[in-house]
C-alpha cells in the first residue's frame, strides 16, 4: 500500500515536473524571441551605420566585400538608385534581377530605413533584411532566420538546464516529503482497516506536526472512544441478557411458588363443595389449609410487591436521627413474643450509650423482624438468638454501625451462603415452605440495607449457628437507591 501511494506522489511529482519545464520552455520562448529579434534589428542597424562611415568604394572589390562581409556576419547587398545590384557578398550579381521592388530597397530609397523578413528570391532561404539609404542607392545587409532560430534555440536550453538544475533539490525534497507522508498515509489506511475490522486496541505513532499528525491524533481518539462504547455496549449486551435471563427465573419462581398454595386452595375448595363441608371429622381442617395456604399467598404478595416498590425506587423513606440502641429494643420488643412461643431468649448486645444511627425507622423493623423472624424458624427450642450494636472503626466518611443477629440453629452450607440473598432461594425448600417463608426476607433486607448505603453479610457453620451483619450510617448521607438494578436483582 504504500509503496503504491509512493509511486502515484512520485508520478504526480514527475508530470508536475513536466508541465513546469513545459511552461519554462513555453514562456521562455515568449519572452526571448521579440527581444531577441529586437536585438538583432538593432544589431543589423548598428553595422550598417559603421558600414555607413567607412569607404563604400571599398565595398566594389568583391574581395574586400567578402572579407567586411564575414567580419561582421552578414550577407552585404549594394543596390543602385534604380534597383540595379553592384556589388553582392553571397552570389554573382549577373545572376540577380532589379532589387527596385523589393520592400525594403523600396523604402530606403524613399530615405528610410527599410526592414522585410522573407524568403530570398536569390538562395530561397528565409532572411532578415535591413536596408539603409547610402549616396550610391542602398546598403542592405541581411542575415538568414535559421540562425536566429538556432541562437532562440541555444538560448532555450540554457535556460531549460538551468531550470531543471533550479529544479534538483526541489525534486529532492519532494521525494522526501512523498516518502514521509506515503508512510503516514499508508500507515493511516491500514490502521483505517484495522478499525473497520474491530480492532480499537492499536494506536497510530503520534507524528507530532503536521495535518497528518492531527488527522492521526483523531483517529486515535475515534479509536478510543469507539473502543470504550463497543465495550459498554458489550456490557450493556451482557447485562441485558443475564436481565432476561432473571426475569424468566422471576416469572419461574413467581408462578412455581403461586401454583402450590392456589393449587391446594383449589384442591381443597373443591373438595368441600364435593361434599365435605358437611363432613365434621375433616372440614375443618381442610378450612385451616385453605387459610395456611391464603396467608401464604397474603405474605408472598406483600413480601413481592415490597420489593418491587424499593427496585421501582417508589418506597418512600423518612430518614432520620435515632438512639440505636433504643430503637433496637423498641423492635425487639415487638418481636419477643414470636421468639418466646418457642421459649427462645432474645437478648440484646448494646453500642455505647448515646450511639446514634441514621436510617429510616420502619424499614429498620423490617430489616430486624425478617431477620430474627428467619433465626427463630431456623432455631431450636431454648435456644439463643442476641441482636447486637456495634461501631464499625474506620476513618473514611461515612462513619457506620453495624448490627448482627446472631443465632444458635443449625447454620448455613458453605456453597449457599453466596447465593443465600437471592429472591427464592432457599437452603432447604421443603422445611422453608413448611415454616411458612416466602424467599424474599433476604432479598428486602439487602435491598433495604442498601438503600440506605449500607451492607449485608452473613457468617455460618454447620450446627454453630448463623450471624447475619448488616451495616447504616451514622450521620446523614444520601440515600442509596442504586441506579443499576441487576446487582439487586441477583446475588451482587
Amino acid at each position: 500500500m504504500r509503496f503504491r501511494i509512493l509511486l502515484k506522489l512520485v508520478a504526480a511529482l514527475a508530470v508536475f515536473i513536466a508541465i513546469a519545464l513545459v511552461a519554462t520552455d513555453f514562456l521562455t520562448r515568449r519572452v526571448v524571441e521579440p527581444q531577441y529579434m529586437a536585438h538583432r534589428w538593432r544589431e543589423l542597424e548598428d553595422k550598417a551605420r559603421i558600414l555607413q562611415l567607412t569607404n563604400l568604394s571599398a565595398l566594389a572589390d568583391p574581395v574586400r566585400l567578402h572579407e567586411i562581409a564575414q567580419a561582421s556576419g552578414t550577407r552585404i547587398t549594394l543596390i543602385s538608385r534604380d534597383g540595379q545590384v553592384m556589388a553582392d557578398s553571397a552570389t554573382d550579381i549577373s545572376n540577380l534581377d532589379n532589387h527596385a521592388r523589393r520592400p525594403e530597397v523600396t523604402e530606403a530609397l524613399s530615405g528610410k530605413t527599410g526592414r522585410s523578413i522573407r524568403g530570398s528570391t536569390s538562395t530561397g532561404v528565409e532572411r532578415l533584411y535591413l536596408a539603409v539609404p547610402i549616396p550610391q542607392g542602398v546598403l542592405r545587409l541581411s542575415i538568414p532566420l535559421s540562425e536566429i532560430a538556432h541562437d532562440e534555440q541555444e538560448i532555450r536550453m540554457r535556460t531549460m538546464q538551468s531550470a531543471a538544475l533550479a529544479f534538483v533539490p526541489v525534486v529532492l525534497i519532494a521525494l522526501y516529503l512523498a516518502l514521509t507522508t506515503s508512510y503516514r498515509l499508508g500507515s493511516l489506511i491500514a490502521y483505517a482497516g484495522e478499525l473497520a475490522n474491530g480492532n480499537f486496541h492499536s494506536r497510530l505513532p503520534d507524528y507530532k506536526t503536521g495535518e497528518l499528525a492531527i488527522l492521526g491524533r483523531k483517529l486515535n481518539e475515534t479509536s478510543a472512544k469507539l473502543g470504550r462504547t463497543v465495550q459498554q455496549l458489550q456490557t450493556e449486551h451482557t447485562e441485558l441478557e443475564k436481565l432476561e435471563r432473571i426475569r424468566k427465573d422471576f416469572v419461574i419462581n413467581v408462578s412455581h411458588e403461586l401454583r402450590t398454595p392456589l393449587a391446594s386452595i383449589q384442591g381443597y375448595t373443591e373438595t368441600l363443595m364435593d361434599g365435605a363441608i358437611h363432613d365434621e371429622a375433616n372440614n375443618m381442617r381442610f378450612l385451616t389449609i385453605i387459610r395456611h395456604n391464603a396467608e401464604r399467598l397474603a405474605r408472598l404478595t406483600a413480601d413481592l410487591l415490597a420489593l418491587s416498590r424499593i427496585e421501582m425506587k417508589t418506597q418512600e423513606f423518612r430518614f432520620a436521627a435515632y438512639r440505636v440502641n433504643e430503637l433496637v429494643a423498641d423492635i425487639l420488643d415487638a418481636i419477643r413474643p414470636i421468639a418466646m412461643k418457642k421459649h427462645i431468649d432474645l437478648k440484646q448486645d448494646p453500642a455505647p450509650q448515646g450511639s446514634e444511627v441514621f436510617c429510616d425507622s420502619e424499614a429498620l423493623y423490617q430489616i430486624l423482624s425478617n431477620l430474627v423472624d428467619n433465626a427463630v424458624k431456623y432455631t431450636p427450642e431454648y435456644g439463643h438468638i442476641t441482636v447486637g450494636v456495634r461501631q464499625v472503626p474506620t476513618s473514611d466518611a461515612p462513619k457506620m454501625i453495624e448490627v448482627f443477629v446472631q443465632d444458635t440453629g443449625m447454620g448455613i452450607p458453605p456453597e449457599d451462603q453466596p447465593r443465600l440473598f437471592e429472591r427464592f432461594y432457599r437452603v432447604d425448600k421443603a422445611r422453608s415452605r413448611e415454616l411458612g417463608g416466602t424467599g424474599l426476607g433476604l432479598a428486602i433486607v439487602k435491598h433495604l440495607v442498601r438503600t440506605h448505603g449500607g451492607e449485608v453479610r452473613v457468617e455460618s457453620e454447620m450446627n454453630q449457628g448463623s450471624t447475619f451483619f448488616f451495616t447504616l450510617p451514622v450521620e446523614e448521607v444520601e440515600a442509596h437507591v442504586t441506579e443499576e438494578l441487576h446487582p439487586q436483582f441477583t446475588t451482587s
